[in-house]
């Protein structure tokens, strides 16, 4: 390897650092790491190198933020390259300030960011590669295999966490602003990692009236996906008949009836045939419905999704218990059910905080189990 093989970055010095009987990596100060480690800055050409110069063939997926390539790190790492698209608005230094925040992250169902590079006006990230696609791909693909109701309680159950993670745990708490199916990446074993964090500024229906995002806005999002894995339809589906097209207007009036009267044949998603517990595919339905109430102030905190959605994920393989077998859907319904419940009939009868009931004593996992 020599110093001409790689153009300078327009954006930073480069510093080569070369030990007798050792390769050389390129890294843009003394103190920060180069290549093929965690948490570090690329160089342009690094990027440009490892995704065989952001080749097509390289293509993981294209969104509204740019493109995303695969690539390997010299010690044979594969990892997501995110080049964002040019004219974002976003300055150098809000750039780095946001990105320090995001790659000290760290939670099973979150993807890691590995580094990023700033050159000239470019900006790219660099995030571990998970390798099964997402569930937009699994739900929405054509030709793809129907998803089993029990993946599909997996897959919300660890996306849940996910969110609350970040919602709750981190420091500064983070808002994810743009939760969607094709944000859910899914691992070989269909374990959710959620992506994209940090980036997005949309989507909630408060947005529109006021420019503003909370978490509450990425709960909203967060039940326009569990709409997705109970219907198996789209969030938006010009193909449905006219004013069908928004999945959560279509499933207003169903999800009311639901709550109303236990009935929700209309809901699931039909190549399921009947193939879930209908005990567990009701607790979605109220989670669902509770998410994307019109009100912000009425929807649960993520933590309040989680707990729900755990009751029905959770497997110990060690005695093999599977959803649906275990005794809490024979027992009689438990405080924090009924709450939820009357979260997603609209009761006002409860406090948002949660703080002082019942709820907030359940035998459910804690935050710090997440």
């Amino acid at each position: 390897m020599s110093d001409s093989s790689y153009p300078r970055s327009p954006s930073a010095p480069l510093v080569y650092h070369h030990s007798s009987g050792s390769q050389g990596v390129f890294v843009n100060s003394p103190s920060e790491a180069g290549l093929g480690n965690s948490k570090s800055w690329f160089t342009y050409e690094e990027l440009y190198g490892i995704t065989n110069g952001f080749s097509s063939q390289n293509i993981l997926g294209e969104g509204g933020f740019g493109c995303v390539y695969k690539g390997c790190l010299p010690d044979g790492r594969e990892v997501a390259v995110k080049q964002l698209k040019v004219g974002g608005g976003q300055g150098e230094r809000e750039f780095k300030a946001e990105v320090e925040i995001i790659s000290r992250v760290h939670h099973r169902h979150l993807v890691s960011l590995v580094g990023y590079c700033i050159a000239e006006n470019q900006r790219l990230l660099v995030y571990d590669f998970v390798p099964n696609n997402t569930l937009h791909y699994h739900l929405h693909g054509e030709g793809r295999p129907v998803m089993d109701w029990a993946t599909r309680v997996k897959v919300a159950a660890g996306a849940a966490r996910g969110i609350a993670y970040l919602h709750e745990d981190c420091h500064p708490r983070i808002i994810h602003r743009d939760i969607k199916s094709s944000n859910i990446l899914l691992d070989n074993n269909f374990e959710a990692q959620v992506s994209d964090f940090g980036l997005a500024r949309y989507l909630a229906p408060e947005y529109a009236s006021s420019g503003k995002l909370t978490e509450k806005s990425d709960v909203y999002s967060f039940g326009v996906v569990l709409l997705e894995l109970i219907t198996g339809r789209k969030p938006v589906d010009s193909s449905q008949p006219l004013g069908d097209e928004s999945l959560v207007e279509w499933a207003r009036p169903l999800l009311s009836h639901a709550l109303e009267t236990g009935e929700f044949e209309e809901l699931p998603d039909p190549r399921l045939e009947n193939n879930y517990n209908q005990s567990e595919m009701f607790r979605m339905i109220e989670a669902a419905a509770a998410c994307v109430r019109h009100s912000a102030a009425m929807r649960p905190r993520m933590s309040k999704v989680v707990r729900v959605l755990d009751s029905l994920a959770d497997i110990d393989l060690s005695n093999g218990v599977k959803p649906g077998q275990s005794e809490m859907f024979n027992a009689p319904q438990s405080s924090e059910i009924r709450l939820f419940r009357r979260m997603a009939f609209g009761s006002q009868d409860y406090s948002t905080d949660f703080s002082q009931n019942s709820f907030s004593q359940a035998s459910w996992k804690s935050r710090s189990e997440l």
